[in-house]
């Protein structure tokens, strides 16, 4: 995907709404995740623009278009969600990829492994898990927090979940980097094709069985009054996998980098925990990670510029809880902010199935770090990179502390 072929501008697109921009930017960057995107709201930059990059595709640019058009799947489908287009097409992962009514059979057996009440069954695993990561180096006085706890937390609670073996974490990793965070050395389909074997034998073994992990309780439902067919399992799988192994990792990341230059909210958290929850909606209107795209299923007009059927628009949803149009200072974390917008997690019937495990593991992290390390700040030896992609990542968290206050 790194090398996607630069797109001619199609007549019906007005050179004024051409932008050079590429979501995949595939070099690290040190400006930062979010100023990467915050060109698109420059001053005179319009609601939506057209990029030649990754074969030529539509982005809205504020959060008002961007908000309507997340629950339009008459307009805007689901049938495709990533760039570039060819890639898109095959991406066949459910319930992504479907629009409504037929996305309710496939989410609501992705729901009875994610939901809330199953979240709170593994609360202890994710806090025993926090708890035994920040004990291991709390005494050090400082960490890579991206490698050493941001990487490490949300893959060893979600393999649980689904119940594969930690040995493979490096190579699922891998894999799904691949597909998110694409970097020219293999392509959609290779990676897509590494999950399928890598899967074919575990469908195998807990099919007809009777487990309660995530991959059996969905393998082993039913769609429309019948079993999943093979593909679907699979489709289903790579849904899962593709969205417990990366978003919430880079997703702390933010997270921390904001503690550690903000002592006064470091301390606010500390001593008020109940402050926690509206805080981790300020993180995620702040810090959203996800790009998403959709596949214009008719010729329509939109922002005053005509869009044709089978083109593809980009939904970056940084961008809603950054508008400042939606919410006023948005550069500023404020955990006293009312009436706030973010697309964080989407919106409508796709709102990201995750959700509820990513806000308990963001919660978790954040009672047991400030609990033991309280006090802590960016180490000068920190180097920071950013990149963007499906979901945006940030390296290079490394915070210090005094351990004598620990």
């Amino acid at each position: 995907m790194a090398t996607a072929p630069w797109a001619e501008r199609p007549a019906h697109v007005p050179p004024e709404r051409v932008v050079d921009f590429d979501v995949y930017n595939a070099d690290w960057s040190t400006d930062g995740y979010h100023e990467f995107f915050a060109r698109l709201q420059a001053d005179g930059m319009p609601d939506l623009v057209w990029t030649p990059r990754n074969e030529g595709h539509w982005i809205a640019t504020r959060g008002e278009l961007i908000w309507d058009i997340f629950p339009n799947h008459a307009d805007f489908s689901n049938h495709l969600v990533i760039v570039p287009k060819s890639v898109g097409l095959q991406d066949r992962r459910v319930p992504s990829t479907l629009d409504p009514p037929d996305h309710k059979h496939f989410r609501s057996l992705m729901d009875a492994g994610m939901g809330p009440q199953k979240i709170r069954q593994i609360e202890p695993l994710i806090r025993e898990t926090a708890v035994r990561l920040i004990e291991g180096f709390r005494a050090d006085g400082h960490c890579d927090f991206t490698r050493q706890y941001a990487e490490e937390l949300p893959i060893r609670v979600f393999l649980g979940i689904v119940d594969l073996p930690l040995s493979d974490v490096d190579e699922l990793k891998y894999w799904a980097r691949q597909i998110v965070h694409p970097d020219g050395e293999t392509t959609f389909e290779v990676a897509a094709k590494w999950f399928h074997d890598y899967m074919e034998p575990v469908i195998d073994a807990r099919l007809g069985g009777d487990g309660q992990d995530l991959i059996s309780t969905m393998i082993n439902g039913n769609v429309y009054g019948r079993a999943l067919t093979r593909t679907e399992m699979h489709n289903l799988s790579l849904q899962a996998l593709l969205g417990g192994l990366d978003t919430v990792v880079n997703f702390l990341g933010f997270v921390m980098l904001d503690l550690a230059g903000d002592p006064q909210l470091r301390r606010r958290l500390a001593s008020d925990p109940k402050a926690i929850g509206p805080a981790i909606d300020e993180f995620a209107r702040r810090h959203a990670v996800v790009n998403v795209a959709r596949w214009i299923n008719r010729d329509l007009v939109c922002d005053g510029v005509e869009l044709k059927e089978g083109e593809v628009i980009m939904l970056p949803t940084v961008l809603v809880g950054m508008d400042e149009r939606v919410n006023a200072c948005p550069f500023t974390i404020d955990i006293d902010r009312r009436n706030s917008r973010n697309a964080a997690f989407g919106r409508g019937p796709h709102f990201c199935p995750g959700a509820h495990l990513a806000r308990a593991e963001t919660r978790i992290t954040l009672e047991e770090w400030l609990a033991r390390i309280p006090e802590f700040e960016l180490a000068a030896s920190a180097e920071l990179r950013f990149r963007s992609g499906i979901v945006g990542t940030v390296k290079g968290v490394e915070v210090k502390w005094e351990t004598a206050a620990v």
